[in-house]
């Protein structure tokens, strides 16, 4: 247990030295990592602090994605169970925005648990990030990405009723925000603003 808080105090550090001058896209501008604790709280507490290597993912699940770094240093520095984790929830930056948001939905379903319970983590984070720093977009837009949102998440359930649970209540909070609707559904052509 000692070994596992260092691992993910290490972790903590590495993301934010990696992210240090990335922002939020909200309002607020908050800094990136904010998010990136935020996930790893509710993959913690998801897994009741049973899976350290999920939390140290958690924190380094945009490492690849927005900031470059190579799976083979997240492998040498934190072990290849890490890596992997990070890996299945990475999206590729050289295909289109509108595939990549695709590809998420179709692949959700696919990824193991563990990586599921990331995933959804991930959402929860971020419609929680939209209802109270959201970032200047039209309200359409921001409906598209809450209906992208829920989409994906259907297909990561049946993993963990706590997150699932978490997520729903955020979807929840936007519907009575109007940010979100119960018959609005997302299929790829609605993305022609290019919404992350």
């Amino acid at each position: 247990m000692p070994a596992d808080l260092v691992r993910v105090a290490h972790a903590l550090d590495f993301a934010c030295r990696k992210h240090a001058t990335q922002r939020r896209k909200g309002q607020g501008q908050e800094p990136y990592v904010n998010h990136l604790a935020e996930v790893a709280r509710l993959v913690a507490e998801a897994t009741a602090g049973t899976d350290a290597n999920l939390v140290i993912a958690a924190l380094l699940h945009d490492a690849v994605e927005d900031q470059g770094v190579e799976r083979e240093e997240i492998a040498t520095v934190f072990g290849e169970d890490v890596a992997e984790l990070v890996m299945e929830v990475t999206d590729d930056k050289r295909i289109p925005k509108a595939d990549r948001k695709r590809l998420q939905v179709e692949h959700a379903a696919r990824i193991s648990r563990r990586a599921r319970v990331l995933k959804i983590a991930d959402k929860t984070s971020n419609l929680r990030s939209m209802q109270h720093s959201p970032p200047a977009w039209p309200l359409a837009r921001k409906q598209r990405y809450f209906a992208w949102a829920r989409a994906v998440v259907a297909g990561a359930r049946g993993v963990n009723p706590w997150i699932e649970a978490a997520f729903d209540i955020e979807y929840e909070c936007a519907i009575g925000a109007g940010l979100a609707a119960r018959d609005f559904v997302w299929h790829p052509e609605l993305e022609t603003e290019g919404d992350d």
